[in-house]
């Protein structure tokens, strides 16, 4: 496999659709505006991810757009988390009278242990606090910020876009959609309820709906006219550059063969079109990155030496057609996870995440999901001066 050291400066050298030529003079993207900054679970690189607290952070940094996971209490309220699971972004496992309802759970075909949303009732939600879940962030927040119910995101969401005079948008997922509707806690309907009583639920609202799953989003095109996302999973990155793919889970129970990664061909993302409005596919799948292999062990080299084997011992390859691709088909790409930590860069960057966002920016990316708002909106403030 070829291997290319790839930059902002350097994406010129490969051969852009004449369409982007023809869109020179502004951006690259489907539209030719400015590219979406998702504050990804609010500004989750400084704050307890999926606080109101983060979120209000995230628009003061600039963001367009705030990120909720969304799960559901026993009660069928919607919150925010990122997972069922509330063992890593709550306090719940110091919390001596829920101690009973540790458990171990099949969350779609994988089982985990810890204290999962849809045995408490929202009230009992109210009483834990969120914590940071990375070591690696801030930890002097934990036990300070309650969880919130998408309902009071949605009030906040108003608030701050009119204190801060922009039209600040909410970017929702249906976390694991198939496994809600088999604990009788479908989402679907829940949240469309959210949207009418905020004044949402219509097509020109700064909202979109985003989901890992089909058939969520196709129930959910029948029930409201917002904005939906195709979401695009992958399990790892080979040393060779190749991306290990699994299934949406709707695919599992269904029956249905099909990959995230058989979903990128352009066959595949006009069928999306009829059902979504844009993808939202992990980083690698639109540039993917090879490592060296340890001829000693077999596995990924550590190259800088730094006993870590991370992004930073990865150099980024010959990115693929599926920005382009998307956009022939009439979809907006939002590219997730963007992150300021070195050890989530690839060494082209050499430790500098403005020098991402500014690759993807050039590539064509519609918006990009960001843990931290003020990086995001600095590269992008950056590029449009060029």
């Amino acid at each position: 496999m070829k291997r290319t050291l790839i930059c902002a400066a350097a994406l010129a050298a490969f051969a852009l659709p004449n369409a982007y030529a023809a869109k020179a003079a502004g951006w690259p993207t489907l539209d030719g505006k400015a590219p979406l900054v998702i504050a990804h679970r609010g500004a989750s690189g400084y704050l307890p991810e999926h606080t109101l607290e983060a979120y209000a952070r995230a628009v003061e940094l600039g963001a367009d757009y705030i990120e909720p996971d969304l799960v559901s209490t026993k009660d069928g309220v919607l919150i925010a988390r990122h997972e069922p699971n509330l063992k890593d972004t709550t306090d719940v496992a110091s919390r001596p009278e829920f101690a009973d309802r540790k458990k171990k759970v099949k969350v779609d075909g994988k089982e985990e242990e810890g204290w999962f949303a849809s045995d408490f009732t929202l009230a009992e939600i109210k009483t834990l606090r969120a914590v940071q879940q990375r070591a690696d962030r801030p930890q002097q927040y934990n036990g300070q910020f309650s969880i919130p119910t998408f309902d009071e995101i949605l009030v906040l969401r108003a608030r701050l876009a009119k204190e801060s005079g922009r039209k600040i948008g909410v970017y929702p997922e249906t976390k694991h959609p198939t496994w809600h509707q088999a604990q009788q806690l479908p989402l679907e309907r829940a949240l469309v309820a959210s949207l009418k009583k905020a004044g949402l639920n219509r097509k020109d609202a700064p909202v979109f709906v985003q989901s890992f799953e089909t058939a969520n989003l196709k129930a959910l095109r029948k029930l409201t006219p917002v904005k939906l996302v195709f979401l695009m999973d992958a399990d790892d990155v080979a040393v060779d550059g190749k991306l290990v793919t699994g299934q949406p889970y709707d695919f599992v129970v269904a029956g249905d063969p099909r990959s995230y990664a058989d979903l990128t061909t352009p066959a595949a993302l006009r069928e999306i079109r009829r059902f979504a409005d844009g993808i939202g596919p992990w980083k690698p799948y639109l540039i993917a990155s090879e490592g060296m292999v340890d001829k000693k062990t077999g596995a990924a080299a550590d190259v800088n030496g730094d006993k870590t084997v991370d992004m930073q011992d990865r150099t980024l390859i010959e990115p693929s057609t599926l920005v382009r691709d998307a956009h022939k088909a009439g979809l907006l790409v939002h590219a997730y996870t963007f992150r300021n930590e070195p050890k989530h860069l690839a060494a082209n960057f050499m430790g500098d995440p403005a020098e991402e966002y500014k690759t993807y920016f050039g590539l064509g990316v519609d918006g990009v999901f960001s843990d931290f708002t003020d990086t995001a909106v600095a590269a992008r403030q950056s590029m449009a001066k060029r």
